[in-house]
């Protein structure tokens, strides 16, 4: 079988994805900022149509490349199917599990911790391939697959904490807490106390209003991915740029 070269098009899905889950993690982090849980769910939603199609393609390349790759042992192309395909066809099936879990408003916990196990793999993956030179572009490989393993791995504590605020946002105690009052209505507390008696029922609204925020460590979990994935995304430009041309050339080899 003829060698066929399709590292452009695995690059440009890999920049693809990378784009459409930094946005949908920047999107996610403001509409829970927001407290819009419905305007969440709607960005779940319609960012699952692009997530899969290219979730979908992925997984076909990877697959096709895991099954007919010309071995050629004697060659650097030999152990390429290894190498790339195997990650890029878990990039497709995370992707392909996000999008069916984000369309039918599944928990996305699961699909994180999957993106955890694949994300660890990929950083050893990019390990082992630096350490061997296993391209001509072994730091530019390196960085491409940290940026992506590091985003897996991220993407575990942003699910669970959608999820958490999704099934509990609207009574969570770790989205909402209690103002002081003000001056005035301290006074007007302590006046209506020496009136009348205190009920043991006297719960904290009456001390001061509940108010939603987002806590800083739970912003920090939720953007860490979004950054990671932008990183990812812009070494997966790089690289594409930086592979491209050598790969169009004629008489050129990976």
């Amino acid at each position: 079988m003829a060698f066929i070269d399709d590292l452009g098009l695995i690059e440009a899905l890999l920049l693809l994805g990378g784009v459409l889950l930094t946005y949908v993690g920047l999107v996610g982090w403001y509409r829970m900022y927001k407290n819009d849980a419905k305007g969440l769910r709607q960005a779940l939603t319609g960012a699952s149509v692009p997530l899969g199609g290219v979730g979908i393609a992925a997984t076909i390349i990877g697959l096709w490349g895991e099954m007919v790759w010309n071995y050629q042992p004697w060659t650097a192309l030999g152990g390429y199917n290894i190498f790339f395909t195997d990650v890029v066809l878990l990039f497709g099936l995370v992707l392909v599990a996000l999008a069916a879990s984000m369309y039918k408003e599944l928990s996305l916990q699961y699909v994180g911790l999957f993106a955890l196990v694949a994300g660890g793999i990929t950083l050893f993956y990019g390990w082992t391939g630096y350490g061997y030179s296993y391209t001509k572009e072994p730091f530019e490989t390196l960085l491409l697959y940290a940026g992506f393993g590091v985003s897996g791995i991220m993407a575990f504590p942003a699910t669970v904490l959608v999820d958490h605020y999704l099934a509990n946002g609207a009574t969570s105690k770790m989205f909402w807490t209690t103002a002081a009052p003000s001056r005035s209505a301290r006074g007007l507390t302590g006046a209506v106390r020496a009136a009348q008696s205190i009920s043991p029922s006297t719960t904290e609204e009456k001390n001061g209003d509940l108010r939603y925020r987002l806590p800083i460590y739970v912003s920090f979990f939720l953007l860490a991915f979004p950054v990671f994935m932008a990183l990812a995304a812009l070494a997966a430009y790089f690289y594409l740029g930086s592979t491209i041309p050598g790969h169009l050339a004629p008489g050129k080899t990976p």
